[in-house]
């Protein structure tokens, strides 16, 4: 076992009930990504929501000088 998997497994015996199972469901979605080579379009597509993310951000308003 590598020392990543040692930890985690260290980690998820000692963390909440709730950390624990969304932690697990997001391990599982990193491998099922891995294994389809996928993982480089899940970043495109997280790179994409941020920029939707800071488009839709409200804009500040400028105060008038006067």
């Amino acid at each position: 076992m590598t020392a990543l998997a040692q930890e985690l497994d260290v980690k998820l015996k000692h963390w909440p009930k709730a950390t624990r199972q969304r932690v697990q469901v997001l391990v599982a979605d990193i491998i099922r990504l891995a294994d389809e080579n996928a993982l480089d379009i899940q970043q495109s597509r997280d790179v994409e929501q941020e920029v939707l993310d800071i488009i839709d951000e409200p804009v500040p308003r400028r105060r008038m000088a006067g």
